[in-house]
């Protein structure tokens, strides 16, 4: 099952997107990552709604504190998060995630597509950050080093995908590729140029 899920993700590895990699060279003008953290919060705030569907009440507390660093982020970058998402693409992926998380088979993909990307892709984000973006404030980092040392949530959503029958793991799959794609798509919503 984990070589299909990675399959999905692969097919839209979020470190392959120009919108991150113009972040890791330093070419993404600040007024694009303050897009990124006012729109992309709308769907941060949505990560606590996937925990619950799968049953993990503590790793829900967590998300919602680190919806709490993406605000730091957005008010680091002199913007706030937007309660609903207005970049058509961000929107979309608010509500497919909202969708996914309504279940435990779909939110333990739509998770999966997410969480296992979060890593690579915050270390390399904040690698950018201190190599490119110096002059912004230090609270542009906090979110990212959380999220570039935390590498649990695999190994904890893989376990909860092994319990699933049959019929659920083809949901959790076809719930990851589509979260991957969403994923994707909100990045290139973000910056059209890309």
């Amino acid at each position: 099952m984990m070589n299909t899920l990675d399959a999905h993700v692969s097919k839209w590895n979020l470190l392959q997107h120009p919108f991150y990699q113009a972040w890791s060279q330093g070419t993404l003008p600040v007024s694009a990552l303050q897009a990124y953290a006012r729109e992309y919060g709308a769907f941060i705030a949505t990560l606590p709604q996937g925990w619950i569907a799968v049953g993990d009440a503590a790793s829900a507390e967590v998300e919602v504190e680190h919806a709490r660093l993406w605000d730091q982020f957005a008010a680091a970058l002199e913007t706030r998060v937007v309660g609903q998402a207005t970049t058509v693409q961000v929107a979309a992926l608010v509500a497919t995630a909202k969708q996914l998380f309504a279940s435990k088979a779909s939110a333990l993909g739509a998770l999966y597509a997410f969480e296992v990307q979060q890593p690579a892709t915050a270390a390399s984000k904040l690698e950018g950050l201190d190599t490119h973006y110096k002059v912004l404030p230090q609270g542009v980092r906090p979110y990212f080093v959380a999220h570039a040392e935390e590498t649990c949530e695999k190994d904890m959503i893989l376990t909860q995908i092994a319990t699933l029958s049959a019929e659920d793991r083809l949901v959790c799959s076809a719930a990851c590729e589509t979260m991957s794609k969403a994923l994707w798509d909100a990045l290139t919503g973000l910056h059209p140029s890309c």
